[in-house]
């Protein structure tokens, strides 16, 4: 796992070959980004399956719950066959642009 921080957000990276070995990986390491924003950047693994990115649904709707924001970034995976608890984008700016979105959510009290 390639973990980057910067003020704003920390990206994580897989290093693994199966989104399985890499959520293995950061469920362990998981205490090390609470608190934290997280854009979880899946767009180097090609043919990655909607079955793979729910594996992340618990994750990601107990990071909201804490405050912070939670954003995967994978192309070629259709928004509307995921639930609405999963932020998922196809490129990281629109990763960031999420972001933007929830913090102002935030700060208006939703």
């Amino acid at each position: 796992m390639i973990v980057t921080k910067n003020k704003t957000y920390t990206l994580i990276k897989p290093n693994q070959i199966s989104v399985t070995q890499f959520l293995a990986e950061f469920k362990d390491r998981y205490k090390e980004f609470i608190g934290e924003h997280l854009i979880i950047d899946l767009s180097d693994k090609i043919n990655i399956e909607i079955k793979e990115i729910l594996l992340f649904l618990k994750l990601s709707v107990q990071h909201i719950r804490n405050g912070t924001s939670f954003v995967l970034v994978c192309e070629g995976i259709s928004i509307d066959d995921l639930p609405d608890e999963l932020n998922v984008v196809p490129t990281f700016n629109e990763a960031l642009d999420i972001l933007e979105m929830d913090a102002i959510e935030r700060d208006l009290g939703f």
